[in-house]
């Protein structure tokens, strides 16, 4: 029987639990930018067409100057979920997978269905030639530990020598430019890099993401998700925004997060790691902090496997902090 993956964002869930409207929680469950970007003009034709050969080309152009790839052109898909779905056709069974943990529960889960042995490790050191895939979130999710470019493409090598392959996972990339691999992607083969749009741009919603990958691996998921596999709305909204000035989206959330440290450490919890979109926090009451918080009507992240961890995402505003700290002011353990 397969295991559902617990993910944040489960308001509903959550309001049928504890109470209240929807409208009136303060989600902080997820790892996306509570400021989402205004959406730009859609042209109608996007709407009332396929997505044609030129709306494909102006976002596939505006990902690679965006990501910095190089002579990789990225490859727009239906949000990374839709990929990870897919890594297991890419090797032949009878060798395990290294996955760098605890992250993304879904990694770990579609290689098990497909019969793979999945080995957990706690560094990309512990990956060893016996793999025939690592797959490596950088920065990861939730404890935000991360790897220097030079780091993952010395793992590519050392993997590729053993005919294995890298997945570097960079959903929370985009606001920390200098831990990505992209730009030395060209010369990687045995290299695939996921980018999620959504997280970056408050756009979650949108379902859309990149593949950064040599033109072979890339050729196999392009085929593998079959023709239009992105909306041309998604395809839009994608070439004029991966082509703004995002150096305000940046402050922003920069600012956001100055503010959540404050309200966590004015609360007097300890942060245990996190990104620009999130922190961690260790407690030995997290549950009771996630449970006082919710008859709050106030949704952070906890976790089935580490009870003693919260993930609080950025609040959208001064006063969504306020909230927060108020809230948490009034628990008395």
């Amino acid at each position: 029987m397969s295991v559902a993956i617990v993910h944040g964002g489960g308001i509903t869930a959550a309001a049928a639990a504890f109470g209240g409207r929807l409208e009136d929680w303060l989600d902080l469950s997820t790892g996306i930018n509570p400021c989402p970007e205004a959406l730009p003009d859609i042209p109608a034709q996007s709407w009332h067409r396929l997505p044609d050969r030129y709306l494909v080309q102006s976002a596939v152009a505006a990902a690679r100057d965006y990501y910095r790839s190089g002579d990789l052109l990225p490859l727009p898909v239906p949000g990374t979920q839709s990929v990870i779905q897919l890594l297991p056709r890419l090797i032949e069974p009878g060798r395990p997978i290294a996955i760098v943990s605890p992250t993304y529960g879904e990694y770990e889960k579609v290689f098990r269905s497909a019969g793979f042995i999945v080995d957990a490790v706690d560094a990309i050191g512990d990956v060893d030639d016996r793999h025939a895939l690592a797959v490596v979130v950088n920065p990861n999710n939730p404890d935000g530990q991360s790897y220097k470019p030079d780091e993952l493409a010395a793992l590519h090598d050392r993997l590729k020598g053993q005919g294995g392959l890298v997945v570097v996972d960079e959903a929370f990339g985009d606001a920390e430019p200098n831990l990505s691999l992209t730009p030395l992607a060209s010369r990687l083969s045995n290299l695939v890099i996921f980018r999620s749009f959504g997280k970056f741009f408050g756009l979650a919603g949108l379902r859309l993401g990149f593949v950064v990958a040599a033109g072979d691996i890339r050729e196999r998921f392009e085929d593998w998700l079959g023709p239009w596999a992105v909306s041309g709305p998604a395809l839009s909204i994608a070439a004029s925004l991966l082509r703004s000035d995002t150096a305000p989206i940046i402050r922003r959330i920069a600012e956001r997060q100055h503010a959540l440290e404050g309200v966590l450490k004015g609360a007097g919890l300890e942060t245990a790691g996190g990104t620009r979109l999130f922190s961690l926090v260790k407690d030995s009451l997290a549950g009771r902090i996630h449970t006082h918080l919710c008859r709050h009507h106030i949704l952070v992240r906890k976790f089935d496997y580490a009870p003693e961890w919260l993930r609080f995402g950025l609040a959208p505003d001064f006063a969504a902090d306020n909230r927060l700290a108020v809230a948490l002011e009034s628990f008395d353990g």
